[in-house]
């Protein structure tokens, strides 16, 4: 089970804490591809790293073709997990420059990225020891 404390930088009243099993953790993290693939985002990937880090449960990783797709993929985002899950990201990092953008959610981390920005920071290769979930149009997934 996963719980989470805001930060005290930059508190959000309505997630001040949040407890979550690991299957409510994945259903969030699927919660956020669907989200960003309404918005047409490109080359979805979760990344299940709770068993090699201490940040988060599960990295949902996007592509964005233009500053403004990956603002629309971020409050895309935000619209459905508050929507469908009553919750207010703990931090958000990135969007006025919208180049990368990091919606924190405790246990599931989204990054929105322009295609420059993910191949530079490449997270799938620096967590390549993580658990690799593919996210289909079809709005399945399937582990690698």
């Amino acid at each position: 089970m996963t719980n989470i404390q805001a930060s005290t930088s930059n508190p959000v009243p309505s997630a001040v804490q949040i407890s979550r099993t690991d299957d409510e953790s994945r259903q969030l993290a699927l919660t956020i591809a669907q989200a960003a693939d309404d918005r047409k985002g490109s080359n979805i990937t979760l990344l299940g790293v709770a068993d090699v880090s201490y940040l988060a449960d599960y990295f949902v990783i996007v592509t964005g073709f233009s500053t403004v797709q990956v603002r629309a993929i971020a409050r895309s985002i935000e619209d459905k997990v508050e929507t469908e899950w009553q919750q207010q990201p703990l931090r958000i990092e990135g969007q006025m420059e919208g180049n990368w953008v990091l919606i924190d959610y405790g246990d599931v981390i989204a990054h929105i990225f322009m295609p420059n920005e993910r191949e530079f920071y490449s997270l799938e290769a620096f967590w390549g020891h993580a658990e690799q979930i593919n996210f289909s149009l079809s709005h399945s997934s399937e582990i690698r």
